[in-house]
């Protein structure tokens, strides 16, 4: 496979990413909103579920301090493709590319263990139906 197709993947796969991002962030807005404006959809067990999942995962690899296995595969194939990767985490990387900003370890650890809070109070406000 030449350098393109490389790049091409490393693409899909940032794409994909910042999908499950986009997700997790508007999951629990919806989630809310949702609630207010008693919009039923919200309360669909596999959404909520999946939504959970996620976030937990997230936590959970910033808690043991692991990389997630998207940015690792996305790098890896930027390598193959002759492309420069990045350092820390993918949400660490386009935060400080987006917004210039930098921050320790603990600081995002600590943001993902809040927001993955949220996520699980909502599970509370807003109960899931099968």
């Amino acid at each position: 496979m030449n350098a393109q197709w490389f790049q091409i993947l490393a693409d899909l796969l940032l794409v994909f990413h910042t999908l499950l991002v986009v997700f997790v962030i508007f999951g629990l807005v919806a989630t809310l909103v949702g609630y207010f404006r008693q919009w039923h959809w919200v309360r669909n067990l596999w959404f909520r579920l999946s939504h959970l999942v996620v976030i937990g995962i997230v936590v959970l690899q910033a808690w043991l301090g692991v990389l997630c296995p998207l940015t690792i595969w996305e790098m890896e194939l930027r390598a193959k493709a002759g492309q420069g990767g990045y350092e820390g985490s993918f949400i660490q990387h386009w935060l400080e590319t987006i917004l210039y900003y930098n921050a320790p370890d603990w600081v995002f650890i600590l943001v993902y263990t809040l927001f993955g809070t949220l996520v699980v109070a909502s599970w509370f406000l807003v109960k899931p139906r099968r």
